[in-house]
């Protein structure tokens, strides 16, 4: 297994002089990318011509991480060559994020069941629903590891994207399977932020839309937490996501970030389910937790890992962390780093969500959670 990592940073050019030498149907060329080169996708289109017979997939980001490195305005580009492995990409289409279930389905019947290792995603971050899409994922066999990430636009909510064909194209999901018994691939997903205010139950929701808590207008509770930040919703409610979790007993909390609010309704449009009866409570963060939650990230993953090998590092986190951190944002992909063997390369994305499994077993949809997932080959 052979790994690549470079960038291309506008006003620069790229990191490298020439691309290495590894183009193959064994090889995946991972592109992470600001929102911009929608309008301009020259750099995008000659990495897909210097590499015809790769997977390539990528898509765009609310920042760029190439390394320890958190960049604007680049591309983050990792190329992996396996020896043993092989792959298998699919792609599907969405209208609208009453399509994501579906699209799950779809992309998990074009994934053969045998011999199936691991499988990566990456959907358009405004069109899908994250919850719904992991529910049709839930179609592939629940002993294969399911991660991957929503494209983001900054934190305009505009226009997200993902490449395919070679183009960055809206309304997409792709994913790739990996096959073979040398193949590993492992995970982590941690958060960091800390719940306050009352826990309240979920009395009207409908999907990702939420209606009501305690019978009183969503939109109303979250604005009177927010004080004078409500102005600027939904941007501004991406430093304070939602926790929920299935009853007073399930320790196991999922975070919901926003993606718009409906004055009309009194509604919140978040960026996965939020299923009435649950409880749900704000939640905020300091640098420390979320560095700390990273770090934590970093360790789950750690779990299966055979050290001795080339290992490909790919950070899934939210915009919203970064909004946070601010310029600190370099220090949980710092902190991640000193926690994984040497000689790792780490590319990654700061997205509107992500797949993963909260420690074992099938994946979930987590907002404001940093998610890593690890490939090599043993």
């Amino acid at each position: 297994m052979l790994i690549n990592t470079f960038t291309f940073k506008a006003g620069h050019g790229w990191s490298v002089e020439t691309f290495p030498n590894m183009d193959s149907e064994r090889t995946l060329v991972l592109i992470f990318a600001a929102p911009a080169f929608f309008d301009d996708a020259a750099p995008i289109e000659q990495l897909c011509k210097a590499y015809p017979k790769s997977i390539v997939m990528g898509c765009s980001t609310a920042g760029e991480i190439s390394g320890a490195q958190v960049n604007d305005e680049s591309l983050s580009v990792a190329v992996v060559k396996f020896e043993h492995s092989s792959l298998i990409f699919t792609s599907t289409t969405l209208q609208s994020s009453s399509d994501s279930c579906a699209a799950g389905e779809y992309l998990a019947t074009q994934l053969p069941a045998e011999g199936l290792r691991g499988v990566f995603v990456l959907a358009d971050g405004l069109k899908v629903n994250g919850s719904q899409l992991v529910t049709g994922l839930g179609h592939i066999p629940h002993h294969v590891p399911v991660t991957g990430g929503l494209a983001a636009d900054g934190a305009n909510f505009k226009r997200t994207w993902v490449i395919h064909e070679g183009r960055p194209t809206t309304g997409m999901v792709t994913a790739v399977g990996f096959y073979g018994d040398k193949f590993h691939m492992t995970h982590g997903a941690r958060g960091g932020w800390e719940s306050f205010g009352p826990e309240r139950k979920v009395t009207r929701a409908e999907n990702n839309i939420l209606y009501e808590l305690d019978g009183k207008p969503a939109l109303a509770l979250y604005k009177e937490y927010l004080g004078e930040l409500a102005n600027d919703l939904p941007s501004s409610g991406l430093k304070f996501p939602l926790a929920i979790r299935n009853g007073y007993n399930d320790t196991k909390c999922l975070i919901r970030t926003i993606l718009g609010v409906n004055e009309g309704d009194q509604s919140l449009i978040f960026a996965g389910d939020v299923p009435e009866n649950y409880l749900a409570r704000l939640m905020r963060a300091s640098f420390d937790k979320l560095v700390d939650g990273a770090v934590e990230s970093a360790k789950l993953s750690q779990q299966n890992m055979d050290i001795r090998s080339p290992m490909l590092a790919v950070a899934a986190s939210c915009v919203g962390r970064r909004l946070v951190l601010g310029e600190h944002v370099e220090d949980e992909t710092e902190a991640m780093l000193k926690y994984l063997p040497e000689g790792t390369k780490l590319v990654g994305l700061y997205g509107y969500g992500g797949i993963s499994p909260y420690s074992t077993g099938s994946c979930d949809f987590h907002n404001q959670t940093m998610m890593l997932t690890t490939f090599e080959e043993i």
